[in-house]
This record gives structure tokens, C-alpha cells and sequence, in this order.
């Protein structure tokens, strides 16, 4: 798919715009290939930047004081990848995003939103519900990780991504799911036999 198609599908659900409010739109974005574990943000540095994941696979992780690095998120194809406290703070990022796989991602700068803001109000509206989007999921995830089992949060990974253990380790989505290896070997063994 070109970046228009690609764009103009992920938008459609949300706003409808007219081929030149579409072109505005597209014309903003640019293409970054990624190769593996690449970083398309790193800690410290300032998220000022939006990307639509368009192939391949992202994780989120973050530093810890003994230097580990804890798995915090996933993006997949189809998906948007950023850090909205970062971004919409002006502050550095106590988070990284980087590729697991090959990957292409579309790139808007925080400028030319707020300047698209501006020219297409429609756009200001697609921002303001993919942030709501990014919330919610943001209060469900913590909720789940205060409220459910290493095993119930498996199985509701395994339903909003049935695709991920064709694309990420099995280490990062122990990690991920705050557990050892070998326990989700054992969670994955008690569900599948």
C-alpha cells in the first residue's frame, strides 16, 4: 500500500476528508525504514513526533535503576506509535521505542500537527480522539496488571493480539507480562494441552 492508502485507512474510521484535505494531510508525513532494534525513541530525548507503524513490530521499554530493561507496550502494523507525555509535555521520555523486526513507519513532527490543527480542523479532532484512544487503553492496561492473573492477562493479550508470538520473543512478552519464561511457558502449556 502507498502512504495516502495507508494514512487514509487508519484515519477513515475516525474523520472523513476531501482528496486535498487527504493530500495536505499525507504530505506531512515522511517514510522512515527501521532495521532491527533500531530506536525510534529513545530515553531523554524529546518526543516530538507521531508515527503511523505501517510494517513490522515496536516495543516500548523502559530502564530500570539496575539497568534492565522492563517491556512496557507493543505496537503493530496499523497502529500509532509515540509518547504522548513526552510529546504533549515538552519533556524528555523515560520511555524507548524500538523496532523488533524490519519495520516502516509514517512520520509527522509535532509542528506540522499543530499547523494541520490549524488548516483542517478536522485533523485537530483525529488528534484529540486517537489521545483519548491512547488513554483508555493506558487506564485498561494498568488495570489488568492491579487486577488480573499473569494468566488472565495472557489470555487477553493473546485475544487483542493473536498475531504476537509470530513476531515478538517469548522472552519480551514474559517481560511484558511481568513474569518469568519459564511461567509463561508453563501458563501457555496449561491453556494449549
Amino acid at each position: 500500500m502507498d502512504k495516502i492508502q495507508i494514512l487514509k485507512s487508519s484515519i477513515e474510521p475516525i474523520v472523513s476528508l476531501t482528496e486535498a484535505e487527504l493530500q495536505t494531510f499525507c504530505d506531512a508525513f515522511n517514510i522512515k525504514r527501521m532495521k532491527k532494534n533500531d530506536y525510534f525513541l529513545k530515553e531523554e530525548q524529546i518526543c516530538d513526533f507521531i508515527g503511523l507503524l505501517s510494517k513490522g513490530v515496536m516495543i516500548y521499554t523502559r530502564t530500570i535503576e539496575n539497568g534492565d530493561e522492563v517491556t512496557v507496550h507493543f505496537a503493530f502494523e496499523g497502529e500509532w506509535v509515540n509518547n504522548n507525555v513526552s510529546r504533549l509535555s515538552n519533556s524528555p521520555s523515560n520511555i524507548n521505542i524500538k523496532a523488533i523486526d524490519e519495520s516502516e513507519i509514517l512520520v509527522i513532527k509535532q509542528k506540522d500537527i499543530e499547523d494541520l490543527y490549524l488548516k483542517i480542523p478536522k485533523i485537530e479532532r483525529l488528534g484529540r480522539i486517537l489521545t483519548e484512544r491512547t488513554f483508555v487503553k493506558f487506564v485498561q492496561q494498568t488495570l489488568e496488571f492491579q487486577t488480573l492473573s499473569a494468566k488472565e492477562r495472557y489470555e487477553n493479550l493473546l485475544k487483542s493480539h493473536p498475531e504476537i508470538f509470530q513476531k515478538v520473543q517469548l522472552y519480551h512478552i514474559a517481560n511484558y507480562l511481568g513474569i518469568a519464561p519459564k511461567s509463561l511457558s508453563r501458563i501457555r502449556k496449561e491453556l494449549f494441552d
